[in-house]
């Protein structure tokens, strides 16, 4: 079968191949696995049943070699002879002799027991009975197994009938060492607790531990035993090995337990089966090591088997599947071709026929009925219910005109991953829809969920705060949004959705950023509102004055008496502010002679693209201003003409005995306080003052460079009567004419 595969299609065909191979393999681990983990499982658990087995026997021989000691001992306390040793402090020979007769018969009848001891503290010999080492009366002095006294000094620590693990020396003269099991059995009864009597029965370890530390049949493991505190008693190993010691994690875990059990660990650094029973009535636990290794050499076996098994599987499998991949590909790549198609068609239509459908219900475009919404729901594949509780949010961009000119060609593409973030977010609580209304707004359709309203609203402000954020850190776009309330009215959509536009309105006041429920902007077309003429006409007068902080405040507080009315009050103000104050500032501007274009700026197309009343107020502060500032720059540049006219005059007629302020006002026309004032507060000087000073100076250079009479002088300079000019020289000068001419200073005036 020849198939031909390319672009795409070969990665379909890929995939189906992988497929293919892939549940092959995995059901291939999975059930090879399965069995391997099985059947290890069941092999463990057998070999724990057959450790079990041993150790429970073990224990049974044990309690029951325990049963015999404490028989022995107690047929030994109800034997006359031997109490005679137990409780006479001296007792006569013959008595002796017969109790030592008799613990030897006990010893002869019982072939595990190595050695009896009786024990009277009032006595000063041991009475011993041994098959090996000492035997018979021994003074504690001789005693070789001086273990056993610390034992009895003990007694209280150690509970009658429990074996006790020792290692004592057989003889003094050699270093041969015995390990047995010690019975203690003593009599304290009295007012002072205090030791009586004992008998101590020593059973050798060979006995107990035939079966411990040995290895069990054809598998090297090794037994122990461990007691109520984790202390191994017996064994190959040392009593503190590093497997069994009390503080080993193989011990902790063991003690941990409070039944029989096994586990898989580390003993020995060597992976084993650790097999362990339940505490016996001596408290014992009886524990097998068996090596991991030895318990799983079959099991290896059949895993070895089971891969290569796993393996011949698997190539026929991949065989397999490579044709199978190559005969399924063919009917199912003219099925993907088909839905391709079929899907890119409907892709390309269907965001856009949706979208121009919810615009058309949202402008009053395409009548709301059940059916209609019920098979547009269907073929568009629109989620929001029109049956159900619902509001609508707008969402409007924040300085739309800048952003349009920045970004215009991609701003449907801004657009859409707005809706996108809004919708993503949205959805976490509600059904959501999207649509996009043109120039700076987007509408969500939101089906409320099944709460009380106050939750719902809160829960809604919480999402649209979000949604500004998101779009704010991944855009870069600030976003004023506004919702509506509940409506459980198909019909009420349209209103409902032109009120909401009405109330986004006032971003005006709120600003940037906001977030407004239209229900809180909602007035009654009965609300009145007066314009305020008086507060205009004093707009009017404080910008003919040029007092613009007063025109300022008048304009922000007729603009604050708009915010409790519905927006078209605001609008209608503005609107009619514009229209007056760019009246008033082109007669300013006409009456001054100055050419501004400042005045351009106050029209209702330019404002009409401002989102925020700061905006606004900025504009119309900005002309406020900068009329202001040219026409102080044109009365600075009148009042230097006018400062220049008079020193002129001043000069050029300063002979004139008709020189004075009023005789100035009068040639140019002006009023004498108005020149005054002026000129005052440009030189800091009056014009008296300066006339004067000119006339002095004149009067010092007749003086100097002429022969002139003092009156002569006096008249030139313009002063008809001479006592004044006398009085004013002296008054500028500190001496009369007639003495500066004469006492030389003249000459000093010329050196200087």
């Amino acid at each position: 079968m020849n198939l031909k595969i390319s672009g795409d299609n070969r990665k379909l065909y890929i995939k189906l191949l992988l497929s293919t191979i892939f549940v092959t393999v995995l059901t291939l681990l999975v059930s090879s696995t399965i069995f391997f983990v099985n059947y290890r499982n069941i092999n463990l658990n057998q070999v724990y049943q057959s450790d079990l087995e041993n150790l429970t026997q073990t224990s049974r021989e044990v309690i029951s070699m325990t049963e015999s000691a404490q028989s022995l001992t107690f047929q030994m306390y109800r034997n006359g002879n031997i109490s005679k040793l137990m409780f006479y402090e001296n007792p006569d020979i013959y008595d002796t002799t017969a109790a030592m007769r008799e613990m030897n018969n006990y010893l002869n009848s019982m072939p595990y027991i190595e050695s009896i001891y009786v024990y009277n503290p009032k006595a000063p010999n041991v009475y011993i009975a041994s098959n090996k080492g000492q035997n018979g009366l021994m003074s504690k002095a001789e005693l070789v197994d001086k273990d056993i006294l610390n034992v009895l000094d003990h007694f209280q620590e150690f509970k009658p009938f429990v074996p006790i693990p020792r290692t004592y020396l057989k003889n003094a003269d050699s270093s041969q060492k015995s390990n047995v099991y010690t019975y203690l059995c003593y009599d304290a009864i009295g007012n002072n607790n205090a030791l009586n009597s004992a008998i101590i029965v020593n059973i050798t370890t060979d006995w107990i531990n035939k079966d411990i530390g040995k290895p069990s049949g054809n598998e090297p493991s090794s037994s122990f035993i461990l007691d109520n505190t984790g202390r191994m008693l017996t064994g190959d190993q040392p009593i503190n090995s590093l497997a069994l010691a009390s503080d080993s994690a193989i011990t902790k875990q063991i003690m941990s337990n409070k039944g029989s059990g096994y586990f898989v660990g580390m003993a020995q650094g060597k992976k084993s089966l650790i097999s362990f029973t339940a505490p016996d009535t001596l408290e014992w636990r009886y524990i097998r090591i068996t090596p991991y290794e030895n318990i799983t050499k079959k099991l290896n076996k059949i895993r070895t088997t089971t891969i290569y098994i796993g393996i011949s599987i698997l190539v026929v499998g991949l065989l397999v599947s490579w044709l199978l991949s190559r005969k399924l590909y063919a009917p199912i790549n003219r099925i993907v071709n088909k839905m391709k198609s079929l899907e890119s068609e409907k892709r390309n239509s269907l965001f856009t026929l949706k979208q121009d459908l919810l615009r058309k219900l949202l402008q009053g475009h395409e009548p709301i009925t059940s059916k209609i919404m019920r098979d547009k729901r269907s073929e568009l594949g629109i989620s929001f219910d029109f049956q159900s509780d619902y509001r609508l949010v707008l969402l409007r961009i924040d300085h739309f005109q800048p952003f349009l000119q920045a970004h215009q060609d991609d701003l449907h593409v801004y657009k859409y991953a707005i809706m996108n973030i809004s919708s993503e977010i949205a959805s976490q609580a509600f059904q959501v829809e999207t649509v996009d209304i043109g120039d700076d707004g987007t509408v969500l359709f939101i089906n409320a969920r099944n709460i009380p309203s106050d939750g719902d609203q809160s829960m809604l402000q919480t999402l649209l705060k979000q949604i500004q954020k998101a779009v704010n850190e991944l855009l870069k776009i600030s976003l004023s949004i506004t919702y509506s309330p509940l409506s459980s009215q198909p019909q009420s959509l349209v209103p409902m959705y032109r009120k909401v536009v009405e109330a986004s309105e006032h971003r005006l006041f709120l600003g940037s950023g906001c977030l407004i429920a239209s229900q809180e902007h909602q007035y009654p077309e009965t609300a009145d509102y007066m314009f305020t003429v008086e507060k205009e006409k004093k707009l009017i007068d404080a910008l003919m004055a040029g007092k613009v902080e007063e025109a300022k405040k008048l304009y922000t507080v007729i603009i604050e008496e708009t915010k409790p009315y519905p927006i078209s009050v605001f609008q209608s103000t503005l609107s009619r502010l514009t229209i007056t104050l760019s009246g008033v500032m082109h007669t300013i501007l006409k009456n001054n002679a100055l050419d501004i274009a400042s005045g351009s700026q106050l029209s209702r197309h330019a404002l009409a693209k401002l989102e925020t009343t700061q905006e606004i107020e900025a504009v119309f502060f900005e002309s406020f201003d900068e009329i202001k500032k040219k026409l102080d720059d044109k009365r600075s540049m009148k009042q230097d003409d006018l400062i220049r006219k008079i020193n002129d005059m001043i000069e050029l007629h300063c002979g004139n005995s008709n020189l004075c302020l009023n005789w100035i006002a009068d040639e140019i026309d002006m009023s004498p306080i108005y020149i005054s004032r002026v000129y005052k507060q440009n030189t800091m000087k009056t014009v008296v003052d300066v006339i004067n000073a000119m006339r002095m100076d004149r009067a010092k250079d007749l003086l100097k460079q002429s022969d002139l009479p003092i009156s002569d002088i006096a008249e030139r300079i313009g002063y008809t009567n001479s006592s004044y000019f006398y009085r004013m020289f002296k008054k500028n000068f500190g001496v009369t004419p007639t003495d500066y001419r004469k006492t030389g200073l003249l000459e000093s005036d010329k050196q200087a």
